[in-house]
């Protein structure tokens, strides 16, 4: 198995879908983005978004927490490879970041990932760069966020 099939370059996973409840929509943005539209019915109604709708960190946070649950060692890309498997380390982060369409309170949106490539970090011998895009979709096929995100994975050891 090679590094670009563990990885999923060129493939997409679905992650899982997440239903955007309106309590929900409002405790996160209580804590974290308090902003009329995120927090009350009536506010969102005479804003721009016309009705509650999620935060753009909350749909991001989402997509995180999908991402974790759906580990890129799970089937069908369990490592086979003749080095020791692969260890995922911390994120240096993410660009690109778009909230495309907002996500309003009732909506199932569905979560993906796709392997974009990896490289070798120069000042950390046997670690790699993999770049990821963060996509999600309402029930319409319509995009509501991408973005790319790198995580550092160490190789040799």
């Amino acid at each position: 198995m090679s590094l670009d099939e563990y990885f999923g370059v060129g493939e997409t996973t679905v992650l899982g879908t997440h239903l955007f409840e309106p309590q929900a929509i409002k405790d996160f943005a209580r804590k974290f983005d308090p902003q009329p539209f995120h927090l009350d019915e009536k506010a969102a109604e005479k804003s721009v978004f016309g009705r509650l709708c999620a935060s753009g960190w909350h749909t991001a946070a989402v997509w995180m927490k999908k991402n974790v649950e759906t580990r890129m060692d799970t089937e069908p890309r369990r490592w086979t490879g003749p080095d020791p498997k692969p260890v995922f380390g911390p994120s240096p982060g993410i660009r690109n970041l778009r909230w495309l369409k907002p996500v309003y309170a009732g909506e199932t949106i569905t979560f993906t990932r796709t392997g974009v490539d990896h490289r070798p970090v120069a000042s950390r011998p046997g670690w790699r760069l993999l770049t990821i895009r963060a996509e999600a979709f309402d029930s319409t096929g319509d995009k509501v966020i991408e973005f790319d995100s790198s995580v550092l994975v160490q190789t040799e050891f």
